[in-house]
């Protein structure tokens, strides 16, 4: 995650610094950037007292830090400061072999006060930071350790300093405020992924429409091309999971997007291209009505000129993940979430129906699903499952049922953490 600017930003420096200090502690550079960030009342002239006795004693910086916080070189508000500051490296480092370099990455900001630092600031930018902290954690999850992350980094940044290499930057939505390139991809934009169903779950409308924003960020990054992808199969915690496209894909104007057909398909997808958007394939059986996404071939691929690039679709859902969608949906009444831009909204299954889009858009009056949970009822039965037994569930995988209420289980995964969801959703383990 990150391409070079990403690294380039204060926050990441910070962060950085101080793992880099816990993986050397010999590197002067590194303490000396965080010895007093936060702010730790450590002035100039007790940095500069550290410099001195390091060269003196020829050793790093961090252990003539410990000598002097063991001494009366230094007046005892610094003298306390820095004992407590090399005492956390010393902690930090002991458990540099013992606990998951993602655990020790989250105490360390803790601990340290460096996160409090931009909680209790209250500067426009403090959120992003905040939010781009938690993405570098996020990413250090792809590597085995704390010091493979790091030399990892280390590529990153001496790459940069050669001009004539080509480059891609991997970055997220958030990390990506602020910069435009040529040329833009942006993968996953599935149901569940994008806007993601932890948003749904957490923050209702409120968090949809911070999705939503977060995609016009994406779409706004691209100077000249954009490549939107979604796709027809995706592994999720170990399991191959059917896609549905981003509700988002509905409301990019049609005049502006152009759809790619992929070279193959699979997962049950066909390969037939539809060509167009809003047609409707005669016999095809869809409880959410026709979407302008339905006709294009199976497979991934990229648009170019400003449009968006489309995975593809068979003029029939065939896979499980469908199929099973048709099976569970509930009669419900409309709920209408008002207009945008002149255009009716209905609520149905994943998300929004816009009738302004797509000529072949279908009526779903009388076939509402609800959007957070989406199961057949089964109020008045009695529940299949009680506390403590394993379940397993096609979405977050397995986990062990801490709470029943009617046909509702609250279910701690093993991946997923604590969720809500209906007891005919999951089977035994």
């Amino acid at each position: 995650i990150g391409g070079p600017r990403f690294y380039e930003r204060a926050e990441i420096r910070d962060a950085m610094a101080y793992f880099r200090v816990i993986a050397q502690g010999a590197d002067d550079l590194a303490f000396e950037r965080i010895v007093n960030v936060p702010k730790r009342g450590l002035g100039e002239a007790a940095i500069r007292q550290i410099h001195d006795t390091a060269r003196a004693l020829g050793v790093p910086m961090l252990e003539a830090a410990a000598k002097l916080a063991e001494s009366d070189e230094l007046k005892p508000k610094p003298r306390a400061a820095l004992r407590e500051v090399t005492a956390n490296f010393t902690r930090w480092q002991d458990m540099l072999d013992s606990t998951p370099h993602t655990e020790l990455a989250e105490i360390v900001l803790d601990e340290s006060g460096y996160t409090e630092m931009w909680k209790n600031d209250r500067s426009v930018d403090a959120p992003t930071r905040l939010e781009n902290l938690k993405e570098l954690i996020r990413s250090m999850d792809e590597y085995e350790s704390l010091r493979g992350f790091l030399e990892h980094v280390a590529l990153v940044m001496d790459a940069e300093q050669n001009e004539e290499l080509d480059a891609v930057s991997i970055m997220t939505l958030h990390s990506a405020k602020g910069l435009e390139f040529d040329t833009v991809f942006l993968p996953g934009w599935e149901e569940g992924l994008f806007p993601h169903q932890r948003a749904l779950d957490e923050g209702g409308r409120s968090g949809l429409e911070e999705e939503r924003r977060l995609a016009y960020v994406g779409l706004t990054r691209a100077k000249k091309n954009l490549h939107i992808w979604f796709t027809s199969n995706r592994r999720i915690h170990g399991l191959w999971q059917s896609t549905i496209p981003s509700r988002f894909l509905e409301e990019l104007p049609e005049a502006h997007v152009e759809v790619a057909e992929a070279t193959s398909s699979y997962g049950g997808y066909g390969t037939g291209y539809g060509g167009g958007f809003g047609e409707r394939q005669t016999g095809r059986h869809n409880p959410y009505g026709a979407s302008r996404f339905d006709n294009v071939g199976g497979g991934a691929s990229g648009g170019t000129g400003g449009g968006a690039g489309r995975s593809a679709f068979s003029n029939t859902y065939a896979t499980p993940g469908w199929q099973r969608a048709q099976r569970n949906r509930t009669e419900a009444t409309d709920r209408n979430w008002g207009t945008r831009s002149g255009h009716a909204v209905e609520r149905i299954g994943y998300g929004e129906v816009d009738s302004g889009y797509g000529a072949g858009r279908s009526s779903v009056k009388g076939r509402t699903i609800d959007g957070e949970i989406i199961g057949r009822s089964v109020s008045g039965a009695a529940p299949a499952f009680e506390v403590g037994d394993r379940v397993f569930h096609q979405k977050f995988g397995n986990g062990n049922v801490a709470a029943v209420d009617g046909d509702k289980l609250t279910v701690d995964f093993d991946k997923a953490g604590q969720k809500r969801v209906l007891a005919g959703f999951v089977a035994a383990a």
